[in-house]
């Protein structure tokens, strides 16, 4: 019985330093706290977060953009109120229209 089990395990593991390195590896990969399904899930999650970091950072350069424009001319800026936040003048009536999909 026990030869079978000692012909399946390869000459170089079947001392005492083959088992040895044999037993750290299979704690670094599957039994210590960082072990592989853990730093790959951290890395998945890592990338995602790069990616929404890559996006928020394209919104907020194109909000500035529009704060800049925005600050640039009273106009636009009395258009955008009107638009965004529905202010109106004193003597003024806003209707608004929702459409239906």
């Amino acid at each position: 019985m026990k030869t079978k089990l000692l012909n399946f395990i390869p000459a170089r593991l079947r001392n005492r330093y083959g088992m040895g390195i044999g037993v750290f590896l299979l704690y670094v990969c599957f039994l210590s706290d960082c072990d592989l399904y853990t730093t790959l899930k951290l890395r998945n999650e890592l990338s995602e977060k790069r990616s929404e970091h890559e996006q928020y950072a394209r919104d907020i350069k194109t909000v500035r953009a529009e704060l800049a424009e925005l600050n640039g001319d009273l106009v636009l800026l009395e258009k955008f109120a009107r638009e965004k936040y529905k202010m109106k003048r004193d003597n003024e009536d806003v209707f608004v229209l929702v459409a239906k999909p």
